[in-house]
């Protein structure tokens, strides 16, 4: 869940400096204003560093899935959806009265 622009209410703030290219300072000064500008670059790393961890663990999930572990998606999933809904369909009907 990305922090809004009160991030400094609930972490740590630490200042630092970085060196970026002047006309992307311009363009984020033009699209938040200059007392936002720590809010949008923290908000940006927040986002990217999320993005790079779940890239992160797909990463290392590859491989984890083996069919042999699902043989009830043989025929894929969508047939297995299918199937499910009508078991469920099956299972809501009256059932007949004698």
């Amino acid at each position: 869940m990305p922090l809004t622009y009160k991030w400094a209410l609930f972490m740590a703030a630490k200042r630092t400096h970085i060196v970026i290219p002047e006309q992307l300072v311009k363009e984020i000064d033009r699209l938040v204003g200059t007392r936002q500008r720590s809010s949008f670059l923290t908000q940006a790393a927040e986002r990217e560093l999320l993005r790079r961890r779940q890239f992160e663990a797909i990463e290392s999930a590859t491989g984890s899935w083996k069919d042999a572990k699902h043989p009830e998606l043989r025929f894929g999933s969508v047939q297995w959806v299918k199937r499910l809904r009508r078991e469920n369909e099956r299972r809501f009907q009256k059932p007949p009265y004698r």
